[in-house]
């Protein structure tokens, strides 16, 4: 039996354990051990929302580096949030996505202008340099720089003191971070482009797992969070590797889960998080995290909104519902809190941040963690 069928079964076969496409029932050895304990200990809202550094202090530092991740815990971030891709020799980095050439200087090396390249990625073609294929070793003569230049050009300042981490510092990170604040710093990491790299012949569950319990956080009650954009990801650490913390779904504003388009069972982001699938979802996940405009909408003019029903509708499954991301720029903010024309300068953010605690999600995803750090104590005070 050729392994592209051998792969398809064993996607379709964790699909169907969630109830997210109709097959036959799978055995019990493959199903959870507890539909309900992995949301039981979740039992609603929490009094308190969570603020997660979306890729460490981001909107001050160069994302997924030492010095933004250090800037997020003194910033009073309860969270570190590293995107996770993976080197040809198997090792998991802090990187957006696999392809590098927005947040390093890799093409200013002439040794590697050959490996310039197209490929497809989750179904469209992207151009560049590819974490893949660079060993740790040779991704370690890269640095890291900026993103998003043109809008934050004070990071700028920054681009070139830090090497991409991988994910093993970053968990040591944590723990030298938490001990240097006197408070427990979280982690919550996000697996990219699962499907894809599986294809390239690696695999970020495995490695993530293996990671997780060497540092003692593979359990519930660690403060140790996993999410992506793809159901057999998760799926797969909860049902196949043994992973026991939290897993959280997280959900765009369009499409859809490309595993699930690439076996031939698509499902759209929008009919995931409707009531009945949610309920679904909570035998596995224990939150998600969809785009904030699902929770306010923007108007037809781009102001924002009124809330939808999509947080209680997954408060009431007993999942907990975090943002992404809340970001202090007029570019990024809606119309009604621009304050001037300059896309860069920073707008009416505060107010936005206060929209959404009213609305009631668990957590924000927050490039500048201060200012969500303020905005909850400033809600924890008006409702004293």
């Amino acid at each position: 039996m050729s392994t592209t069928i051998h792969r398809t079964r064993a996607v379709l076969a964790l699909l169907a354990l969630a109830g997210l496409v109709l097959l036959p029932s799978a055995p019990a050895a493959e199903r959870p051990a507890s539909t309900a304990a992995a949301s039981a200990h979740h039992p609603g809202p929490r009094t308190s929302v969570t603020v997660y550094a979306h890729r460490g202090a981001s909107g001050y530092r160069p994302e997924h580096t030492r010095g933004a991740y250090e800037l997020a815990a003194a910033l009073g971030a309860d969270y570190l949030e590293p995107d996770l891709v993976m080197t040809r020799d198997g090792v998991l980095v802090d990187r957006h996505e696999p392809e590098i050439s927005g947040t390093t200087d890799v093409a200013a090396h002439p040794e590697f202008a050959g490996r310039r390249t197209t490929k497809m990625l989750d179904g469209r073609p992207v151009t560049g340099w590819f974490v893949e294929d660079f060993t740790l070793a040779e991704l370690r003569t890269l640095r890291a720089v900026e993103r998003l230049p043109e809008l934050r050009q004070h990071n700028t300042l920054y681009d070139g003191l830090w090497q991409v981490p991988t994910f093993e510092e970053t968990l040591r990170w944590r723990a030298e971070l938490s001990r240097r604040e006197g408070r427990t710093i979280g982690i919550i990491p996000e697996i990219k482009h699962s499907t894809y790299l599986h294809a390239q012949g690696l695999d970020p569950e495995r490695a993530l797992v293996r990671l997780v319990t060497r540092y003692g956080l593979n359990h519930r009650g660690a403060p140790l969070w996993v999410q992506s954009f793809e159901w057999t990801s998760l799926q797969r650490l909860r049902t196949r590797l043994g992973y026991r913390a939290d897993l959280v779904f997280l959900a765009s504003g369009s499409g859809g889960p490309y595993d699930l388009a690439a076996a031939g069972h698509p499902r759209s982001y929008a009919e995931l998080l409707e009531p009945a699938s949610l309920r679904r979802l909570a035998r596995v996940v224990d939150g998600v995290a969809p785009t904030k405009e699902l929770v306010i909408p923007r108007t037809a003019t781009g102001a924002l909104g009124s809330p939808t029903t999509l947080v209680r509708d997954a408060h009431r499954a007993g999942l907990e519902v975090t943002i992404w991301t809340m970001r202090a720029e007029n570019e990024f903010l809606p119309s009604d809190l621009r304050v001037g024309l300059d896309p860069a300068a920073y707008g009416r953010a505060f107010a936005e941040d206060l929209a959404y605690l009213r609305a009631g999600v668990d957590g924000m995803f927050c490039d500048q963690p201060d200012i969500c750090v303020q905005a909850r104590e400033m809600a924890r005070r008006a409702a004293a």
